[in-house]
Formats: structure tokens, sequence, C-alpha cells
């Protein structure tokens, strides 16, 4: 179908997009030079030094209060994502009748020409119940994604961070409890995102229940237990969020409508 391949096309941009930024940020950040390192990097260096001198050299504090304080700012940007995926939820509830049937007859019939005629049947269905197949909520990510990676940088290559004690763990070391701490706090914050997600959609998304966990468990184990500090937390706030979203929208659904 022409909407799943653009729907691929665009999560393959955005993983593009977070691998060059990724890399690029890796090969100045050691070094603290380049362009990601000034706008996205050097502010969580200062804002590091500053909350780890305000909590008595408590950098465990310190990344603490940052994660939340970018999670505070990134909220408006998360709650108009949600409003927009509940809206499309309903929307798409709507139209499912007829959807499985288009559906139906494009799975039976062999004909190119039939097939063509179905798939502008679709798009008719989806102009007709204001449907945007192709607002899949990117966009938020894309702009979060930097300010987030600036900090696990920021994290990453600090000196103080590396030799300060927080709590049971010296968070410059790998330590197995906040690993395992971490991938559960993420396989959840992935069960919870889907509570906004449209049905159609819910079962393409599921393997992302295990990546993102996993993908984090497997850093986790060998790096210092800072990065899975910070990663608990941002998944703790990310799972409020999206009962926050929830709360607003999915129980009130007139509210997100407008927003599809």
């Amino acid at each position: 179908m022409k909407v799943t391949n653009v729907k691929k096309k665009w999560s393959l941009a955005a993983l593009l997009v977070a691998t060059v930024l990724f890399l690029s940020g890796c090969s100045g950040v050691e070094n603290k030079e380049g362009t990601f390192y000034s706008i996205f990097v050097r502010p969580f260096d200062w804002a590091l030094d500053y909350f780890g001198t305000l909590f008595n050299g408590s950098y465990g504090l310190a990344i603490i209060a940052i994660t939340v304080i970018i999670r505070v700012v990134l909220m408006p940007l998360m709650l108009r994502n949600y409003k927009a995926q509940q809206g499309m939820k309903v929307k798409m509830d709507k139209l499912k009748p007829e959807m499985d049937d288009i559906q139906k007859r494009l799975k039976e019939t062999k004909s190119k020409e039939d097939q063509m005629a179905l798939q502008q049947e679709m798009m008719g269905l989806y102009r007709k119940h204001n449907v945007n197949p192709l607002n899949m909520g990117c966009l938020p990510i894309l702009i979060q994604m930097p300010i987030i990676m600036g900090l696990y940088f920021a994290i990453l290559y600090s000196e103080d961070v590396k030799t300060h004690e927080f709590i049971w763990f010296s968070l410059g070391s790998p330590d197995i409890a906040m690993t395992l701490i971490a991938g559960i706090v993420y396989f959840a914050q992935a069960k919870v995102s889907l509570w906004t997600v449209p049905e159609q959609q819910k079962q393409q998304m599921k393997i992302m229940i295990w990546i993102s966990p996993i993908m984090i468990m497997l850093i986790s184990f060998t790096s210092m237990a800072a990065l899975p500090l910070y990663w608990t937390v941002g998944g703790l706030l990310l799972i409020f969020q999206t009962y926050l979203g929830r709360k607003f929208y999915s129980e009130h659904p007139e509210k997100a409508v407008d927003a599809a």
C-alpha cells in the first residue's frame, strides 16, 4: 500500500537523522569542539557544573534535576503529540468497518487496475473522515532528539560525573541494578506508549516495545551508571506524560478530534 510505504520512508528518514546526529556528536563532543557540541552539549556541561555545585557535589541529583527540567519544557510538545495521536485514533476507529472492507477486497483481488481503484477508494475514505495518514508525530521526536542527545553526551564525557558516588553506586562505573531498572522502566514506557496509538498501528509498533529496553540495557551493561540513571528518570517522566495525555484526551476524545 502506498500509505504504508510512505510511513516506512518517514520512519527511515527519522532513523537516518538520528544516526547522523549521533555520529556527528561522537566525533566532536569528546574534544569539546564542533557545532553540535557548541549548541547542544555545552549548555548541559554548564548545567551539570551548576547543579552539581548547588547540590553539594551530588551529580546524581544534578542529572535528575536537569532531566526533569528538560521533560517539563518538552511536555507541551509531547502533549500536543498525544492529542494528535488520540484524534487520529478516534477517526481511525470510526472508519474501521469501511477500511476493513476495502482491505479485504484488496487482498482478494489480483488485478492491478482493481488494486489501484481500491487504493483510490481508500484515499477517498481518508478524505471523507478528514484523516491524515501521514500524521505520525515524527516532528516532536526530531525536535527533542538533539536536546536529549546533548544531555547524553554531557553526562558521558563529564569527568566530574565519572568520579562521584550516588546512592549505592558509582556514577562512573557500570551497575547491574541500575541497568535492570532502566530496562524495566523503558519496557513499561514502551507498553504505555501504545495507549494513544490507533489499533491499526499497534501491531506494527509492538516490536519497538522490545527494541527500546534491549538497546538501553545493552549499552548500560558496559557504560557508566550515570546513563541508566538518566534513562530511568527520563522513562518515568515519559510514563507520567503519557498518563496525562491519556487523561486529557483518551477520556475526553472530543478534545482531540480537531487535532488529527
